[in-house]
């Protein structure tokens, strides 16, 4: 297997362990937390900023936040021009916001039972910098 291959699988296992973690919490779908997540982290203020932080496109964004919005857990609000909005999560997304954070603090502590504390740090820096790396080459 490739180095790209298993970074593919271990991603691939992670979603897996997180997807089932959520879904014995919530009936919301993973995507919406997600979203939830970017827009609250500042990842995600414009509709095409979350869509590339989401790596979806842009008419599955649109039905993303017609959906959180509706449900109340985000609102649009004034972009940086008349034409473009941000988009802030609400008051009422923040038990969603934090059964996410509790449940990537549980798959956090699954990933760092398998590795010592060494090993995570030097994982870390370099998937850190790997990702630098492939960003540049963007």
């Amino acid at each position: 297997m490739t180095l790209a291959e298993q970074v593919v699988s271990v991603r691939r296992n992670l979603y897996r362990l997180f997807a089932r973690r959520l879904a014995s919490r919530t009936s919301r779908p993973v995507m919406q937390l997600r979203a939830l997540r970017a827009i609250a982290l500042g990842e995600g203020c414009s509709q095409a900023a979350l869509a590339e932080r989401l790596t979806v496109d842009a008419p599955a964004v649109s039905r993303l936040v017609d959906r959180l919005e509706a449900d109340g857990l985000l609102q649009r609000g004034p972009g940086g021009d008349r034409r473009s909005v941000c988009l802030e999560v609400t008051a009422a997304a923040e038990p969603e916001l934090a059964m996410m954070h509790e449940v990537l603090q549980w798959l956090d502590a699954e990933v760092h039972r398998h590795l010592s504390a060494q090993e995570s740090a030097q994982l870390q820096r370099l998937l850190e910098k790997l990702d630098d790396g492939l960003r540049e080459d963007r």
